[in-house]
């Protein structure tokens, strides 16, 4: 079996814990036969339901194992995302799960918008844009949804708490990379 099936089974298997305390995840085992789980990464785990979003929980800074990561993300993204309620065993039934692997941060130096434009690689970047004490991140694929870079960055600031895009304050641009699982 493949790590990427690996790791959606163990999300999988967090969430349908919560509905049926029979379904464990053998850690040991799975450490021990996919290195890769000890390693601390950080992740997110998305949950689409007809093909909207339903659920989105993650870390932006490796601080727990992947396997740790995987567990914890899953579980908060059906049952702790505050944008919805709890998942219900019906639609568990019907969703889809994205695991999202990222690469660590790194700020991004930038002499104003035009020269950001240059910089930012859309579909490819994610992006943590960082001002007044406000903090928001986009994966790589919400690009998808909004390819339009001036779209994209206004919807980040929203999302930050802004009213509009706040690339005119020239705020901190971090990018980071995804290994997207579905």
């Amino acid at each position: 079996m493949k790590i990427e099936d690996i790791l959606l089974e163990i999300a999988r298997t967090s969430i349908l814990n919560e509905f049926n305390h029979s379904f464990k995840i053998d850690k040991e085992s799975l450490r021990m036969k996919f290195p890769i789980l000890n390693e601390k990464r950080a992740c997110f785990v998305t949950i689409n339901l007809n093909g909207k979003l339903r659920g989105c929980i993650g870390s932006l800074v490796a601080h727990r194992t992947l396997l740790e990561e995987v567990i914890s993300n899953a579980h908060s993204s059906a049952f702790s995302d505050l944008r919805f309620p709890r998942l219900t065993i019906e639609e568990f039934k019907k969703i889809e799960i994205e695991i999202s692997i990222l690469t660590p941060a790194l700020v991004l130096k930038y002499d104003g918008i035009e020269d950001l434009k240059t910089k930012i690689k859309p579909f490819e970047h994610g992006i943590i844009l960082e001002c007044q004490n406000k903090r928001a991140t986009f994966l790589p694929q919400v690009w998808e949804q909004i390819p339009d870079f001036d779209d994209f960055f206004t919807q980040l600031s929203k999302k930050a708490g802004f009213s509009k895009s706040c690339l005119d304050l020239h705020p901190v641009i971090c990018t980071y990379t995804a290994t997207k699982i579905k």
